[in-house]
């Protein structure tokens, strides 16, 4: 086998070209063979073997730099800079990340885990080079479903400006920005990624736009074909108007014409745009019929595209569901989601109440201020949002939504650690940043049940701000609903109170009862909801304490473990000892949640050791 040859992109560039085809045709069973066992993003990485694979042909990514956008389509890349024996641990706890990592490699110039900023990325870059007086190439390479997001253009437009040369790679795998017309157009956009076209344009422009005599003939001629072109290739206009030159739509799946428009494009010494047209999901059936069901899977059935594992009802679907019973109940309630319809569990609500959903694409920050613009006038909106993209949007929830203290309603998914994803998608600064929000009610469910209650009052009962937080996946053993008050006592005990909130009262619980084993009667004290906490909310639940020991996912300064020992303190409740279980200032990476808690010390076993040392037991 060819792949099997490939050590680094030095294998790529020494490949003889009649190889290339069943390369990439390598590649494609490879990735496809590799996450059906481990769970990855499949259709996204199969649309881009022949772009990923011309990139190396052209150029040096030890030295050029290439930042990906989003970096779930890097696998390709990974695969081709000497990754290929660790694809068995993709995703997996110690093993290859699902997104570029530049402790990984001197291949991956940067983390790529959210949307949209890498042409601002790629463009300091590119001033740095200057500035240091050096000499390599920067690239973009940027999906259609980024573009949506708002950074992106603010990239794109001073990129434009800036006059630096960089190479934005633009892959459009279906999602098409402005539709081209015709056959003249399609003639057209080949005539112009054609070497004599490169060359010919190369020597006209030296000749009349380099002599002052010949200037007015090459401002003339110029403005008549921008006319043409803006009428004929409309969508070259927009990014030629930010100051790129744009070459393409390319057929993503042509590697020749790839590698040509991208030497071409190194040689313009400029903002360049390459428009690249790729099928996501190519070469595997079941991915090319329903590439949205592959973008993010678990692992499958490669002979039938069939998942292993069935997923069962999950937080998301549950809160899906429970959104359509209060959208039947009161008219005024629309949902909001920023391209994680499916994820969010807002499909069913899109088909049954189309009027009233909102997709806005990757624009969380739009999101959140056109909810705030509902709200004023008279609606109930509902934002869905992972919790790692609602950071997007803090401005927004500030400024728009707090200071007139509007009525829209955040459902927080993916609270907490969320596994896989890792380090760029683990939910774990909502906790911190929501509460400090005035005006904010922050719920915090254990169970779906609890779900269902949290989301209802929240939409009927609140009249701010407010926010359910929830983690991926499915409920644990406890399942009783105890919503209703800030906090409720779960179990007595005089020796240590443990505090914890959510899905982690399983974990806190069950370290309760290995404390009862060593003879130690712990107290444990569940909140269902972390903000608003105050003197008068829970000064008076909590007794004379000797330690208080609080059980978190969130990170260290600011949590509510520190906000709860100072309301007790500030009533003269402070406990003689505060211990604080969480992930202090580390990024977890990947791995299943367990492994995670694990690893960090929110385990029941770590949480019990944790207890006894510190009451000296």
């Amino acid at each position: 086998m060819i792949l099997e040859k490939i050590h680094s992109p030095e294998d790529v560039r020494a490949l003889p070209k009649a190889q290339l085809p069943e390369l990439c045709r390598e590649i494609r069973s490879f990735l496809v063979e590799n996450v059906s066992r481990t769970g990855g993003h499949l259709a996204s990485n199969l649309g881009a073997v022949e772009l990923t694979v011309a990139i190396h042909r052209v150029f040096d990514t030890s030295r050029d730099r290439l930042v990906f956008d989003v970096g779930h389509q890097c696998y390709v890349h990974k695969a081709l800079t000497g990754r290929q024996e660790l694809f068995s641990t993709l995703r997996q706890f110690g093993g290859l990340s699902g997104f570029p990592k530049p402790r990984e490699s001197v291949h991956d110039a940067f983390i790529a885990g959210h949307a949209s900023n890498s042409v601002s990325v790629a463009l300091g870059m590119a001033r740095a080079r200057t500035l240091q007086k050096q000499d390599y190439h920067v690239l973009a390479l940027i999906g259609d479903g980024a573009l949506s997001g708002g950074l992106a253009y603010e990239g794109l437009n001073n990129a434009g400006e800036s006059g630096e040369p960089l190479i934005v790679i633009l892959n459009d795998n279906g999602m098409s920005i402005n539709p081209n017309v015709g056959a003249m157009s399609e003639h057209l956009s080949r005539l112009r990624s054609r070497p004599a076209y490169y060359h010919f344009k190369k020597w006209y422009r030296g000749i009349f736009g380099a002599n002052p005599q010949k200037k007015w003939l090459y401002r003339f001629n110029h403005r008549v074909k921008t006319a043409l072109k803006k009428s004929l290739l409309p969508t070259s206009s927009l990014f030629e108007d930010m100051g790129f030159t744009y070459l393409g739509p390319i057929d993503g799946h042509d590697l020749e014409r790839l590698c040509t428009v991208l030497e071409w494009a190194g040689e313009l010494h400029g903002p360049v745009l390459v428009h690249v047209k790729t099928v996501k999901g190519k070469g595997y059936p079941y991915a090319e019929r329903n590439p949205g069901k592959f973008h993010g899977v678990g692992p499958f059935d490669v002979e039938t595209g069939l998942p292993k594992k069935s997923s069962g009802e999950s937080f998301s679907s549950v809160f899906g569901k429970t959104l359509v019973e209060c959208a039947a109940r009161d008219q005024r309630v629309c949902a909001i989601t920023a391209a994680m319809e499916d994820g969010t569990g807002l499909t069913e609500f899109a088909r049954t109440f189309p009027e009233r959903f909102f997709d806005v694409a990757i624009a969380e920050g739009h999101a959140v201020s056109m909810a705030a613009g509902l709200a004023a006038q008279g609606m109930i909106p509902v934002v869905a949002l992972y919790s790692t993209f609602l950071q997007r949007a803090y401005d927004m929830l500030i400024h728009d939504v707090s200071l007139q203290r509007l009525h829209v309603v955040l459902a927080v998914d993916r609270a907490g650690l969320v596994g896989a994803d890792g380090e760029t998608h683990h939910g774990c600064f909502d906790a911190l940043f929501l509460p400090e929000i005035p005006g904010f009610t922050v719920y915090c469910p254990a169970n779906f049940a609890e779900e269902r209650s949290m989301l209802k009052e929240a939409v009927f009962r609140c009249d701010g701000p407010a926010a359910v937080r929830y983690p991926r996946g499915g409920e644990g053993n406890f399942r009783e609903d105890t919503s209703g008050p800030v906090a409720v006592r779960l179990r007595e005990g005089g020796d240590v109170t443990l505090l914890t909130y959510g899905t982690l009262i399983e974990q806190t619980l069950a370290a309760a009862e290995l404390l009862e084993q060593r003879g130690i009667a712990a107290e444990v004290v569940k909140l269902n909801q972390i903000s608003p906490l105050n003197v008068e909310l829970i000064g008076d639940f909590f007794g004379n304490m000797k330690c208080l020991l609080a059980v978190e996912d969130s990170f260290g300064a600011g949590c509510v473990g520190q906000r709860v020992a100072s309301i007790l303190a500030e009533a003269g409740k402070a406990p003689d000892k505060l211990v604080l279980k969480n992930l202090c200032k580390t990024y977890a990476p990947e791995g299943t949640v367990a492994q995670l808690q694990k690893m960090i010390g929110l385990d029941a076993g770590s949480i019990a050791e944790a207890a006894a040392e510190a009451i000296g037991k």
